[in-house]
């Protein structure tokens, strides 16, 4: 049977949740990240409008998976990372989803929270289009890393 727009939205962000969080063995990570590019057809069109150093599209299910592979080991002193208040809306188009939620979690005893907005087209169980929004600033804010942020902004000017 082939998942619902809203089934595969919900796995991908279950799945991001799992390997972003701590204690995932390596053996663990190898079936997340192919579970991950397994929610995406072969040829695809993933963007990040609100990436801070410029938007790189994925094309491929092979390229969703080394992004998400690049995102290495979970930082030191992650104690938690989930997404939570997660609604997923339906839209007049059946193959597209909008999906709002937070990525919320602790990090060296600090909480944090970082709102994301997908929308998503699923064609035949298989995600072929992802317009994905993210807070990046409040991400390195949250793992510490504003100073490189800022560092790379002004190198790019």
């Amino acid at each position: 049977m082939t998942r619902t727009p809203e089934d595969v939205v919900r796995a991908l962000v279950r799945g991001v949740s799992r390997l972003r969080g701590p204690g995932v063995s390596p053996d663990e990570r190898e079936t997340l990240l192919d579970e991950l590019a397994g929610l995406y057809a072969e040829r695809t069109d993933v963007r990040h409008p609100f990436a801070p150093l410029g938007d790189e599209p994925l094309r491929s299910r092979a390229e969703l998976r080394a992004h998400f592979a690049a995102r290495g080991e979970p930082p030191a002193g992650l104690e938690r990372w989930e997404a939570v208040d997660i609604v997923v809306h339906q839209t007049a188009d059946p193959e597209v989803v909008v999906q709002e939620f937070r990525y919320a979690g602790c990090i060296h005893g600090r909480d944090f929270s970082v709102p994301l907005v997908f929308v998503t087209r699923v064609r035949d169980g298989l995600i072929v289009e992802s317009r994905d929004y993210a807070d990046h600033v409040g991400l390195a804010r949250a793992f510490g890393h504003l100073p490189e942020l800022a560092g790379a902004l002004a190198s790019t000017v």
